[in-house]
């Protein structure tokens, strides 16, 4: 997404507030609340709490309406057509997000016009969604790291156009059905406030002044949902305790919180040698999902997860290991349905080809969709690794069963034999040496084969067996604006980098950990055989230093390479023995 150098300092800054790194009680049920203000439900209208649980799944209209460009297509993305919409539907998504950036379609003070052209467009792509029966949420995006994040400096002008700017989208969409939900800003930031208790202040005064002057604007708009976010929609405790206290002023029972998730930043970036769905960041994800929980749906206020995903899709969906990827997304679903959480995926164009109305990863989309009704099992891995021209051993994976029970192992159209094939005990499925043996005796490196375990109930689970041998790095010389390390992968694929100087300690970005941040400090392009150090590496390399390498692969190879920075000259060597 365009705006991720932004979110990736919200989510360092949540990661921060959490992890110690080295040196270096509202109303009750919305369905029984009074009226708020004047503005209760009508008679038999929906509750929110049933409206928002009726949006769930949902879905983000990416880098469309929000891009800060000169249209809709201006970051890459095709203009938005109502097939698209439909597409979308089909897909089992019950609403839509779509993100609109106003500021540069706006005049001046003091009315801040927004362009007649600009407004019908946006209001012809709501009604096309309205119409394929999709909840829609529409906001102010972008804004607010553009004009809105100067409120502490420059309070009454920005007020005044945030005003206005929320006055001419009430006015426009006054009488749209309650499908229509509006949220009040995403990921609000504040550049020059003295602090946390004057962010909350100024945060509370934006989240006010859109409800103020929405329900004032009357029609639909007297009930309409109205979506909340926090302080840069972080799910932090003391940004959800300062949410709260809003909700509790505002006594309004039509109110929606929302709130952000992109994981446990060291995984959710693949950085700090978080390659694994682990326990820290299964840990991280319950702890969030659970707070928020606390703090409104069991208070009879609904949630939207107005955002989800992994930060690292901003650079390749292949930042983070496919299987780890899928164990992810698996849990979120299960845990979100547990916590009664409405959840929107982050799509900038990576996931829902808007071209093809295709999905460019089909096996995510699989986990992701079965997950909004139902667990599936997964395991520990999803690759197993035999070497080249070597007899392979017995492998063995963990299960994770999610309660349903191993029924077959196929590749391709043929089941496997049980006990011979393939053994289960319990929890670990282990794969034959000679099945293995067969299953690569193509010795082709990279996949040879893909298995498919099918259970008891929820999707399969695939696990390619792979023949690899040694990757090996050759000599290299370039500057400091790119290194191009020439690779022979020999059918391994790269987890992580670390990087340390001659006495130990580390060197590179994130110099609070020897490993580094993949795509961002090192990439892997197995289709030309290189592996390319950027600037924003050596940018942060001592100059007439020497700096070791080390590439961790899944297979479990290690290899070590080393460079040396004379000026903007680098030059690389690989070691051997």
């Amino acid at each position: 997404m365009k705006s991720r150098s932004r979110r990736l300092l919200t989510a360092l800054v949540v990661f921060l507030g959490l992890v110690v790194i080295p040196p270096a009680a509202h109303a009750a049920d919305a369905a029984d609340a009074g009226t708020a203000g004047g503005s209760g439900p009508p008679p038999g209208a929906a509750s929110a709490m049933s409206t928002v649980a009726a949006m769930q799944p949902g879905w983000n209209l990416g880098n469309t309406f929000d891009s800060t460009g000169a249209d809709e297509t201006s970051w890459g993305n095709p203009r938005v057509t109502r097939e698209l919409l439909r597409g979308v539907k089909d897909q089992g998504f019950e609403s839509i997000r779509i993100p609109v950036t106003w500021g540069q379609h706006q005049g001046a003070a003091p009315s801040y016009t927004i362009d007649p052209a600009y407004l019908a467009r946006v209001e012809e792509v709501v009604n096309w969604a309205l119409a394929e029966d999709l909840h829609v949420l529409i906001n102010v995006h972008h804004d607010s790291w553009q004009w809105v994040m100067n409120l502490p400096t420059q309070h009454d002008a920005v007020l005044a156009r945030y005003t206005a700017t929320w006055e001419q989208i009430a006015g426009t969409f006054r009488d749209a059905p309650p499908e229509l939900l509006f949220e009040s800003i995403n990921e609000p930031t504040f550049e020059g406030s003295s602090g946390d208790a004057q962010n909350a202040e100024l945060m509370h005064e934006l989240n006010g002044t859109f409800h103020s002057l929405v329900r004032g604007s009357g029609g639909g708009n007297a009930t309409r949902l109205l979506v909340l976010p926090s302080l840069h929609s972080s799910p932090e405790q003391a940004r959800v305790d300062e949410l709260v206290d809003t909700f509790t002023a505002l006594d309004d029972p039509n109110l929606v919180a929302t709130v952000h998730f992109y994981g446990y930043w060291p995984f959710s970036v693949n950085v700090a040698g978080t390659t694994r769905f682990d326990a820290a960041t299964r840990q991280d994800l319950t702890d969030t999902f659970d707070r928020v929980h606390a703090a409104f749906v069991a208070e009879g206020i609904p949630v939207l997860v107005g955002e989800y995903g992994l930060l690292g899709f901003d650079r390749s969906t292949d930042t983070i290991q496919q299987g780890e990827k899928l164990k992810f997304f698996e849990f979120l679903g299960a845990y979100a349905r547990d916590r009664q959480l409405t959840t929107m995926l982050w799509d900038n164009g990576q996931h829902f080809n808007r071209t093809t109305l295709q999905w460019n990863d089909p096996s995510l989309y699989r986990q992701m969709s079965s997950s909004w009704t139902t667990d599936s099992a997964t395991a520990s891995t999803d690759q197993i690794f035999v070497r080249r021209a070597q007899a392979p051993s017995d492998a063995t994976i963990t299960l994770d069963l999610a309660g349903h029970r191993l029924d077959s192992v196929v590749h391709g159209s043929r089941p496997l034999v049980l006990g011979s094939d393939y053994t289960v005990s319990g929890d670990q499925l282990t794969f034959a040496a000679a099945t293995l043996a067969g299953l690569t005796a193509g010795q082709q490196y990279g996949v040879n084969a893909e298995l498919s375990l099918r259970f008891s109930g929820g999707v399969p689970w695939d696990v390619d067996v792979l023949v690899h041998d040694t990757p090996v790095l050759e000599s290299a010389a370039g500057t400091t604006s790119s290194l191009v390390i020439p690779a022979a992968f020999h059918g391994d694929r790269l987890a992580t980098m670390e990087a340390v100087y001659a006495d130990g300690t580390n060197a590179g970005p994130h110099n609070w950990t020897s490993y580094k941040e993949f795509g961002a400090a090192f990439s892997p392009d197995y289709a030309t055989g290189a592996i390319t150090l950027p600037s924003a590496f050596f940018a942060e390399v001592t100059d007439n230093s020497t700096v070791t390498l080390t590439f961790h692969f899944w297979s479990g190879e290690r290899v070590t390479y080393t460079l040396t920075r004379s000026g903007t000259t680098v030059t690389g060597t690989a070691v051997t023995g």
